[in-house]
């Protein structure tokens, strides 16, 4: 079972190795609260997940080690296996999703591991996992189903009260829970008035569904960009344990995610994965009582798939009101682009790109459609733009 000493133990054992991360004051982040941020995604591996996994494999007999490890992992639980396996001399073999973000699998692969790639999400991951396991007898180094994985994790709670004693609530991210469940556990024993709020993907809210139905649930099917937190089913320690110490579960969407993240990096310079997100973009639109109060949000870690960053910043332009692209009708003659162009750019808004297009049936012969994108101040200067170009006399459609 779970207990504080063995939270502190792993604080402890876990000094060795893990970085104590910063908690700095995101005071340029929009929020109702007095914000914080933890910032595990400066952690050695870019994310929290080196904690729980470095305990458990320093706890391991040597016969266990001798046997080996395997791990699944979306990316981050298999960076911190193959990091503590190879500092700690142990053979380590990490299944993951053939979706993984190719950073991942590489870095898991620099850091000693070797790395057996599976079709499907992380739960198809941890299903060949344990095949490969009762092959081998290697032994098996759950992501966030384990008392000593989720006693590393909890090591952030330390971190935290050590750091802020006042802190009126904490909020988190959750795929499996073992980083809330550690977290929660811990902030709870030390201080109960303490409010601990878990955050999930709207695109796979495994623990939100199952805390509301009021048992554990597998979902069909998951799809989010924030792959670390995307996991079908919760586990049985952890959901139980949620239902125990965590104050509630919200949802965030896809949109809410990638403004969260292109905030991070504008106004705090931190870059965040989307899983690592979730938990600002829950403070950021109001998803959480938090009004006026000192809020820690954990940025659980950073390790974003290049290929998709200009993407995830594209949207959360859109999100945020500071990238539109409207649709206009023209007479297709000369002046008329030159014309809207300049009451575009009257409005201060900076056009990024024009196309025409012609082809659509439902319009006259002699007509057209531009699609104008441009690069905006906020919503109400969008507002402002549809309307300068309606006064023109063009029609946005």
């Amino acid at each position: 079972m779970l207990t504080l000493d063995k939270i502190y133990h792993a604080a402890f054992i876990l000094k060795e190795v893990a970085r104590k991360t910063d908690l700095i004051h995101a005071t340029n982040i929009p929020c109702e609260a007095d914000l914080y941020l933890k910032t595990e995604n400066l952690q050695v591996t870019g994310s929290f997940k080196l904690r729980g996994a470095y305990y458990k494999i320093s706890q391991l007999s040597e016969e266990q080690k001798s046997a080996g490890i395997i791990a699944c992992s979306a990316g981050n639980h298999a960076q911190g296996v193959a990091l503590a396996a190879t500092r700690q001399g142990v053979k380590s073999v990490v299944c993951m999703p053939a979706s993984a973000p190719i950073s991942k699998v590489e870095s898991t692969k620099k850091l000693g591991a070797e790395v057996v790639l599976t079709p499907g999400a992380y739960d198809d991951a941890y299903m060949k996992a344990i095949e490969l396991q009762k092959e081998t007898g290697a032994t098996l180094i759950h992501p966030f189903d384990d008392d000593l994985v989720i006693a590393g994790q909890g090591t952030i709670g330390l971190e935290i009260l050590d750091e802020m004693p006042n802190v009126d609530a904490i909020i988190v991210p959750i795929g499996g829970g073992g980083l809330i469940s550690g977290l929660a556990f811990a902030v709870k024993q030390l201080n109960p008035k303490i409010k601990v709020y878990g955050v999930q993907a709207e695109n796979a809210p495994s623990m939100y569904e199952s805390r509301k139905q009021g048992e554990q649930i597998t979902l069909k099917t998951v799809s989010t960009f924030a792959d670390g937190i995307a996991v079908k089913h919760p586990g049985d320690t952890t959901f139980k344990m949620v239902q125990e110490y965590v104050d509630d579960i919200v949802t965030v969407s896809e949109d809410e995610i990638a403004a969260a993240i292109l905030t991070m990096i504008e106004k705090q310079k931190l870059v965040s994965e989307g899983a690592g997100a979730v938990a600002v973009a829950a403070a950021m639109f109001g998803k959480l009582p938090i009004q006026g109060k000192k809020v820690v949000c954990l940025v659980s870690g950073g390790n974003i798939d290049v290929n998709i960053l200009s993407r995830v910043i594209t949207r959360g332009l859109v999100t945020s009101g500071r990238m539109a692209t409207f649709l206009v009708a023209l007479d297709d003659k000369p002046g008329q682009l030159v014309r809207v162009c300049d009451t575009i750019s009257a409005c201060g808004a900076n056009i990024t790109s024009v196309r025409h297009e012609r082809s659509d049936p439902n319009m006259a012969i002699a007509s057209c459609y531009v699609r104008i994108s441009v690069e905006t101040r906020n919503f109400e200067h969008i507002e402002e733009i549809k309307k300068a170009v309606a006064d023109a006399g063009y029609q946005v459609t």
